[in-house]
């Protein structure tokens, strides 16, 4: 009968100590990561990992980066350097032939921070780059040509001469001018920038780390 009840017992210690094992184990996770808030109002700066273009990206195409330096809340690092971010264009415009310049804007809705397998929501500003004005070259453009005209009708005409050879120039100066679009936006990977936090967030960051 004994001999018997050897198996039993044998399968309860080991029932018993896997248990025990998963128990030790549950309770070194529960103290291996406390709860940080990150504030409203937090500034992180970031470094791109996606090309983002005024002529080529989309409005909602996706947008990548990652965290540049560490986000330290009361002495803890809650957001390391490397933290992944995940977000899309908000407004991506061409430059105009005539007026308007090229901009394009991003914002991020994720974070991932590092050494965890965490995807935390987040709300944060917008990055918005405009490109430069072109008024002054076009209206090189459209000045350069209306002299040059001003120059021929003058010699060939005299005052009435320059007047209309001014017009012609100009009109063809306005033509190039219009048929040329203003500079883009592009910003390349490793681009830097910075966001500010809309709303508070809560990440686990690891203790004794």
């Amino acid at each position: 009968m004994r001999t018997k009840w050897i198996p039993v017992m044998c399968a309860m210690v080991i029932v018993f100590a896997a248990t025990a094992g998963m128990s030790a184990t549950a309770d070194r996770d529960a103290i291996r990561y406390r709860t940080v808030t990150v504030p409203a109002g937090t500034i992180i700066p970031l470094v791109l990992d996606s090309y983002v273009a005024s002529d080529t990206s989309r409005v909602e195409g996706p947008v990548r980066a990652h965290v540049r330096q560490p986000i330290v809340v009361n002495g803890i690092v809650a957001v390391p350097v490397g933290s992944a971010l995940a977000g899309q264009v908000t407004h991506a415009e061409r430059g105009g032939r005539v007026s308007g310049r090229a901009n394009v804007a991003f914002r991020f809705d994720s974070l991932s921070p590092a050494r965890t397998n965490d995807d935390v929501a987040i709300r944060t500003s917008v990055v918005s780059r405009t490109a430069r004005s072109t008024k002054s070259r076009d209206v090189k453009t459209i000045a350069i040509p209306a002299a040059g005209g001003a120059v021929v009708g003058a010699i060939v005409g005299g005052k009435k001469g320059a007047a209309i050879g001014a017009a012609a120039g100009g009109g063809g100066g306005t033509a190039v001018a219009m048929a040329t679009r203003g500079p883009e936006v592009r910003l390349g990977r490793g681009y830097t920038a910075t966001v500010r936090l809309l709303s508070p967030i809560t990440i686990r960051v690891p203790v004794n780390r």
